[in-house]
């Protein structure tokens, strides 16, 4: 109990001597001399106790952009794919055997150009025959119209009957129809004898040719002898968000929607061709198909392309450069410097970018001055320092003043 009561007295006593620093130290002062190099003067700030006021902090450099009004193209950026308007396997349509390949693996055929010739000399042979038979055919036909003509004449003379007439009448018949039937058959025969020489049915680009001269092939076979894929017009397939169905519903019908598929350094214009007919419920898009005219081959199946499509034009927007906006814990904002020289953090809403540029729909009325760079040593209300920066017409403009003794030096 003592101790605590001793050590509550110390305290007390220190207490009274901070308080009263000034006192003690004169009082130490003039009663021990020696101690009096070794003591702070009185009125000294010792470590830890409040300082003079610290100057205000230099400008930060920033580079500023303005805000603008102006007419801003609504577009949609996708990833499409690039497929084949007309993708063919080439299959024989008889049993052969190649007899020779017209054509080299790779190359750009046109419609109707000879890629494969099979095997015609069992064709040919009976579509001779058949020929024979037509001929035949046509003969017994002629004598039995004879033979007809001949009994009608009988029997209006009453020496024949009209048993022998009738008769003479169904063979004619008989024979006209064997006539039929043959030259049934011998056109058949003329036309499986034309699939022996297989052209191309369409414009496009052949891949590899997987059957040789020498093959032997079915009708019935799977694998086909070559695929021709037209590259010239072709399709980009992309996928948009069912929200904006309806205004690209509306573009189309107010004319063509013009889109861009860029490939590497490349950039191919064309217009979308039409829309799927449902909605993926997976993943909540709907598929579009544009039509592309691909005359350099810039295109190629299969391959993934950036697109972008114009809906439209929005008049009067609100645009800043996309360095401009930051993204926060309460969302998108950017920071506006007034006539005070002071950045001022201000949430705003994005409604899409186009290019470099964002389209802001709410927080900025376009007459402001936003900072595009040095956003990270900003806070609310700093004071800034403006830089040179080149604007949108490319045109250097200069920062804030120096200060005079700057512009001394």
């Amino acid at each position: 109990m003592i101790r605590v009561l001793l050590l509550a007295g110390l305290a007390a006593a220190a207490g009274f001597l901070f308080w009263k620093k000034d006192e003690a130290l004169r009082f130490a002062s003039e009663r021990a001399p020696i101690l009096a190099p070794y003591l702070p003067k009185p009125g000294t700030v010792q470590a830890g106790a409040p300082g003079p006021t610290r100057p205000a902090p230099p400008p930060v450099p920033v580079v500023l952009a303005k805000a603008e009004r102006r007419s801003v193209p609504v577009t949609v950026d996708a990833v499409g794919t690039v497929q084949s308007m007309a993708s063919i396997a080439i299959k024989p349509r008889i049993d052969s055997q190649i007899a020779a390949i017209s054509v080299k693996e790779g190359a750009l055929v046109r419609e109707g150009d000879l890629l494969v010739q099979l095997d015609d000399r069992a064709l040919r042979a009976q579509l001779a025959q058949a020929d024979a038979m037509v001929e035949k055919d046509r003969a017994q036909v002629q004598q039995a119209r004879r033979d007809l003509a001949r009994f009608e004449e009988l029997l209006s003379k009453r020496i024949g009957t009209e048993v022998q007439r009738d008769t003479a009448a169904t063979l004619l018949r008989v024979q006209q129809a064997q006539l039929a039937a043959d030259m049934a058959n011998r056109d058949n025969l003329a036309t499986l004898l034309t699939y022996t020489v297989i052209r191309a049915p369409i414009s496009g680009r052949i891949g590899s040719i997987a059957l040789k001269v020498g093959t032997t092939v079915r009708s019935a076979d799977a694998q086909a002898i070559a695929t021709i894929n037209q590259v010239d017009p072709i399709y980009v397939s992309f996928a948009i968000p069912q929200s904006l169905f309806g205004s690209l519903r509306t573009a189309m019908a107010a004319g063509r929607v013009g889109i861009e598929a860029r490939v590497g350094d490349w950039s191919v214009p064309g217009h979308v061709a039409y829309l799927e007919n449902t909605v993926d419920l997976a993943t909540g898009t709907i598929v579009a198909k544009a039509e592309m005219a691909n005359r350099d081959e810039r295109l190629w199946p299969g391959a993934f392309v950036a697109v972008q499509a114009t809906l439209g034009v929005e008049a009067e927007a609100v645009a800043v450069p996309s360095a401009a906006v930051q993204i926060g814990q309460q969302g998108a904002y950017v920071f506006v410097v007034g006539t005070d020289r002071r950045a001022k953090l201000t949430p705003v809403t994005v409604a899409r970018t186009a290019g470099t540029d964002t389209v802001i729909s709410r927080g900025l009325t376009g007459d402001e001055q936003v900072v595009v760079d040095g956003q990270l040593r900003l806070v609310d209300g700093a004071l800034v320092q403006a830089q040179q920066a080149v604007p949108r017409d490319g045109v250097a403009t200069g920062g804030d003043p120096a200060p005079p003794e700057k512009r001394r030096g």
